[in-house]
């Protein structure tokens, strides 16, 4: 075998050796494999991790297809799977919900019915998008026996990033209403009682609305808000392209003129950012009251408020400008301005060669105190997962990561070369990351690979604030 690989190094360049090797091994540092499952080698989008009932659950959004679940005995189209990761070290499988066929269910978020002011309070509830078309309300009170409780909208033309507020049960849903001018907008709802929602308003911005003239601006890609206490809701825009960083009064996007006219869009528009036009906003996650050590003796300045903005890569082999992450002050939100961004130089693992997308597409959303101000989290598609120090948000540096090996089921990733031949390669995706409360990491893959949970080691794990 050592043989083979010296003679398909001198063959290919040590570039391509490097690429077409780095794919049967996991590369890390300061960050360890715990637990994994290949998710009935389905495409997955998001995971979210939540406890209830003495366990720690896994929901996972999925892509669409089509897999045989073995719990059932049937193929079904790939929509929302369930584990229980109590145990990180041996994830087992619950259920599986199907999704829309061809179209997946890729976003879900969990809240209590004890969190939420209406609902049942022995109950738990998921939120999860269903295809493109509607956005659905399930009872996993059992999350091996899910049960629907309500379609919260259907007929759309497109489905996102849906964000829900636990304590108050307003929710911030990305969806394509039939008349606007773009697939991803915002639909607001009460949903603090799950079984009946009640609609508050459309949102989006200037130009997007039904009746407007001239150019669409770019489509939403999700929100995240502070909630009642915090006041805000961040939205972002983009993938790679046309990012735009808005910043909302909650107050008056909940309670204002809801009639889509450009002025009561507008109105609780309170700062907002437009990237570079090759770049976009994926995920924007607020980072608010950070205290600067550089600038603990200076009059003025020491807490800053930020917003990390995340974009996304969308083409193989770095046909496009790079997505990185940007770190954007927003402590005079009317005027927020980008003071540092991080990306995971090409050379270090000759990423555009290895194939498929290179560069960042979303971040961690856990708001979890282990690691909230200190470390923040990327999937960097087949740069895998990586651990950033962010508190001096002017300087972020890396300080772990983990690329997980391919497997059997890694799908692969295409290109055309100039005479429009393919070349293709099995190739790790990591999609989306999220941590959970105990402080591991879930990172899951695009490209049908599964699940993996990992854990910080060494001097990354000190930066965190474990107990």
């Amino acid at each position: 075998m050592l043989c083979r690989r010296i003679l398909l190094s001198m063959a290919l360049g040590p570039a391509l050796a490097m690429a077409a090797l780095a794919q049967d091994r996991a590369e890390a540092r300061d960050m360890a494999l715990v637990g994994y499952h290949d998710l009935q080698g389905r495409s997955a989008y998001q995971p979210l991790v939540h406890a209830q009932g003495g366990r720690w659950i896994a929901y996972i959004g999925l892509h669409g297809g089509h897999a045989v679940n073995p719990l059932s005995g049937a193929a079904e189209a790939s929509g929302t799977a369930i584990l229980d990761v109590t145990d990180p070290k041996q994830p087992k499988l619950l259920a599986h919900m199907p999704g829309s066929p061809g179209g997946g269910a890729q976003m879900v978020r969990v809240c209590n019915g004890s969190d939420l002011p209406r609902a049942d309070k022995g109950k738990v509830y998921l939120l999860r998008t269903f295809g493109n078309s509607a956005h659905e309300l399930w009872n996993v009170t059992d999350p091996a026996q899910p049960a629907l409780v309500s379609r919260v909208a259907g007929s759309l033309q497109g489905t996102h990033k849906n964000w829900w507020e636990c304590d108050s049960g307003i929710a911030y849903l990305v969806s394509g209403v039939p008349g606007w001018r773009t697939s991803r907008m915002t639909q607001i709802y009460d949903l603090g009682n799950p079984a009946k929602p009640q609609f508050i308003r459309n949102f989006g911005l200037p130009g997007q609305q039904p009746g407007a003239s001239g150019p669409v601006p770019t489509e939403l890609h999700g929100p995240i808000s502070t909630g009642p206490k915090g006041k805000r809701v961040y939205f972002g825009y983009g993938t790679n392209s046309g990012g735009i960083l808005q910043i909302v009064d909650r107050d008056k996007l909940l309670r204002g003129p809801k009639e889509p006219t450009p002025e009561n869009l507008l109105y609780p528009q309170v700062g907002r950012l437009d990237l570079a036009p090759n770049v976009g906003a994926h995920t924007v996650f607020p980072i608010l009251g950070m205290d600067i050590a550089e600038f603990a003796r200076d009059r003025e300045g020491r807490v800053r408020d930020f917003v990390v903005v995340t974009n996304e890569a969308l083409t193989n082999e770095c046909h496009e400008a790079r997505q990185m992450m940007w770190m954007v002050d927003v402590s005079t939100e009317s005027r927020p301005f980008s003071v540092a961004n991080w990306t995971v130089p090409e050379a270090s693992g000759n990423f555009c060669s290895r194939g498929g997308r290179f560069g960042t597409h979303s971040s961690n959303e856990s708001f979890s105190p282990i690691y909230y101000k200190r470390i923040m989290f990327f999937a960097h598609f087949n740069a895998g997962v990586r651990a950033v120090d962010i508190r001096d948000p002017y300087q972020p540096k890396e300080v772990g990561y983990y690329v997980p090996a391919a497997t059997d089921k890694t799908d692969k990733r295409c290109v055309k070369n100039e005479a429009g031949a393919e070349r293709c390669n099995g190739v790790i995706q990591t999609n989306n990351v999220e941590v959970d409360d105990r402080g591991y990491i879930y990172i899951v893959d695009r490209a049908h690979t599964g699940m993996h949970i990992l854990e910080l080691t060494g001097a990354a794990r000190a930066i965190a604030a474990f107990k």
